[in-house]
């Protein structure tokens, strides 16, 4: 009799085991796990400028008189705009609807800020920008490759600093520029600040364009004032509807 009440005990032990397992495995899945991602911002808009250029005045020349002059001109681009600002943001642990069950103060902003014209961006599939990448967009924009202004052409250095998308590491020898400190150039390099890195989605064959700039906090910017971060991005000179940018931003 002995026998058969331990192996009951035994028994009632296992199942109410495995009746906890059956719980746990439940809770777990009811659980949606995010994969850590480039996340959309709230964006707030505080100025807009343009170059406009002045009339430059000169003496009137003496008839019979050949003058040698120089010519200075600085012309807005209009093959391109530009974005510059600061990030703020925190760390959260949260569920696929964005209820956090814990928040960390961010401190120093460190990251990336990400923009395209597209919308649908696979994440787990970016890379380096390819020919295929600036064709199509130059198609999309009116640009012609082999003006000195294109995309190619711009962005035409490979010696940026390291870059991770979510989890995926994209190697340092991707299209990149430093944009201008201090209204005056940067060498490029990848301890240059305000690096932009040209990145394509994988997943839709390259034609998708990413543009990524590396996070300075509080950094001395292209008009002597500080910013996190400043990028500039094509456009169609010649279109009524200025082209629809998405912005992204990764916290490091």
């Amino acid at each position: 009799m002995s026998d058969y009440k331990n192996i009951w005990n035994v028994n009632i032990r296992r199942s109410g085991a495995s009746l906890l397992l059956i719980v746990l495995l439940i809770f777990l899945l009811s659980i949606s796990f995010v994969a850590s991602a480039p996340a959309a911002p709230s964006i707030t808009y505080y100025s807009n400028s343009t170059y406009v250029s002045n009339i430059t005045n000169r003496s009137v020349d003496m008839p019979g008189t050949i003058t040698t002059v120089k010519l200075t001109s600085t012309q807005q681009d209009m093959k391109w705009k530009a974005y510059v600002g600061n990030v703020t943001g925190t760390l959260a642990l949260s569920n696929a609807g964005g209820q956090a069950i814990y928040n960390w103060a961010a401190g120093t902003v460190t990251g990336e800020v990400y923009i395209s014209r597209f919308s649908n961006i696979n994440w787990a599939a970016i890379n380096c920008a390819i020919a295929a990448s600036w064709n199509a967009e130059h198609t999309a924009l009116g640009i012609v490759g082999t003006s000195q202004d294109s995309i190619n052409a711009t962005f035409n250095a490979t010696n940026h600093a390291p870059i991770l998308v979510g989890t995926n590491p994209v190697r340092s020898n991707c299209p990149s520029i430093a944009t201008n400190i201090n209204g005056a150039p940067q060498v490029m390099g990848p301890s240059a600040n305000f690096q932009e890195i040209l990145l394509r989605d994988t997943a839709t064959g390259g034609d998708h364009m990413i543009y990524a700039g590396l996070i300075n906090a509080n950094t001395v910017g292209y008009n002597g004032l500080t910013y996190d971060f400043q990028m500039i991005v094509a456009e169609n000179e010649s279109a009524t509807i200025p082209s629809t940018y998405y912005f992204w931003v990764e916290l490091g």
